[in-house]
């Protein structure tokens, strides 16, 4: 059963991913068709929180490898082509992000980059996406096909629809974080982005039993039941987010397009199961040793938690509408000679270079011993041990640090006293 709950990371991971970042693709993409002044503002509501978004998708690909590597080896390899133009726009609209924050001001080629950057990977991810729902050719659990088997019509109906769903979103978060937009222009277009992705929602379903070799089946009354139960969340989602565009309150159409979204990827995985790559590769097939299961589950179920309180903590901080930043003026120099934090002696830097020592030594004998652990030997520590090894040695890190903080070791001793 462990292989299901690997399943459901995958899912959950990826649904979070694609509800999260597909905001910040969206508003990316609608900053090629805004303005100048519209094109900075959209990025620096982004800036808040777009790494967060995208460690999700770090932990799609980490679970993928780790907890399905049958499903890792002919997926990756089928659409190796759109997986690497990915990661490079990925890198290319953070470095567009980044520099045109760093700027101070518009810069158009940042902006531009940054909005291309962002179309370039929803299109990739579509694509990928579309090699994956019409079965990419595999024999043995290897993948057998060709390098551009990755290109279908249906792929690019796949990535024209994700583009859709992405502009919807970011439509929806920007009437949340803006006032750049008036009512009725917030309601005229992400109504017709809504209108826009039922159209493909319907096109692709429909097309689906076509383009997909797996056999779906909606005879077992637990799935159909699934199905048509996410069906109908999405239509009442769908509803509420047309009545919400151009309305108070702002935040509503962004939470409507989000459930949408989760539905029809909870309603795609309920038609497939337990087939995880067509035509029939289940997950039982693709997964890893039970050992490695519990490893995974246990090291990314710990990890889960402090990923999504960052992600929480990102919002809370950023809550509101944006606001132009003020203006404040820098002091002028002080004019009389200041003290100076007291320099580390070098007791204090060899007690902290001692403590850090032991401690990544002990790092390391909690890592060797957990090889033990999870490949079933035991012979010298269990779990437990490896747990509270861990948080002592994480704990003993931040408490010294924080003492030589007080202390001030970390205080360097830079500039010079200046005279009145």
């Amino acid at each position: 059963m462990l292989e299901y709950a690997s399943y459901a990371l995958v899912l959950f991971s990826l649904g979070m991913y694609v509800v999260l970042d597909g905001y910040d693709l969206g508003v990316g993409m609608l900053g090629l068709v805004a303005g100048p002044e519209r094109r900075r503002q959209y990025g620096e509501v982004v800036a808040t929180a777009w790494d967060a978004n995208e460690s999700w998708l770090i932990l799609v690909g980490v679970v993928l490898w780790a907890g399905l590597p049958g499903a890792y080896a002919v997926v990756l390899p089928g659409a190796y082509l759109p997986l690497i133009v990915m990661l490079v726009s990925i890198i290319l609209r953070g470095l567009g992000l980044e520099m045109q924050s760093a700027a101070g001001r518009y810069r158009r080629g940042w902006a531009l980059l940054f909005g291309g950057a962002s179309l370039a990977t929803t299109v990739c991810q579509g694509l990928v996406l579309g090699a994956v729902l019409t079965g990419p050719h595999q024999r043995g659990g290897a993948f057998r096909g060709g390098a551009f088997d990755w290109f279908s019509p249906y792929g690019v109906l796949c990535a024209l629809g994700l583009v859709v769903v992405y502009l919807l979103a970011g439509a929806a978060w920007l009437q949340d974080k803006t006032e750049g937009w008036s009512r009725p222009g917030v309601r005229r277009t992400g109504r017709s982005l809504l209108l826009a992705t039922v159209v493909m929602a319907l096109v692709l379903g429909l097309s689906l039993p076509g383009a997909d070799p797996q056999q779906f089946s909606l005879g077992q009354p637990v799935r159909a039941g699934l199905f048509w139960l996410a069906v109908g969340v999405a239509a009442v989602a769908g509803a509420v987010a047309w009545h919400g565009f151009g309305r108070r309150p702002d935040w509503r159409p962004f939470a409507a397009v989000a459930t949408m979204t989760a539905s029809g990827l909870l309603g795609l995985a309920v038609l497939s199961l337990p087939v995880v790559v067509p035509p029939g590769l289940t997950v039982h097939q693709a997964a890893s040793p039970h050992s490695s299961q519990l490893f995974l589950v246990l090291g990314v179920g710990l990890c889960m938690p402090f990923v999504l309180a960052y992600n929480i903590y990102a919002w809370r901080s950023f809550r509101g509408k944006y606001s132009e930043p003020a203006e404040i003026p820098i002091p002028p120099l002080p004019t009389r000679s200041r003290s100076l934090p007291a320099a580390p002696t070098s007791t204090g830097l060899l007690r902290t270079s001692v403590r850090r020592v032991l401690l990544c030594v002990l790092g390391i004998l909690a890592t060797a011993l957990s090889q033990d652990v999870f490949g079933g030997v035991c012979d010298l520590i269990g779990p437990i041990g490896v747990t509270v090894l861990g948080c002592t040695a994480l704990a003993a890190w931040i408490v010294g640090d924080r003492r030589d903080g007080r202390a001030g070791h970390f205080d360097a001793a830079t500039g010079a006293e200046t005279a009145s």
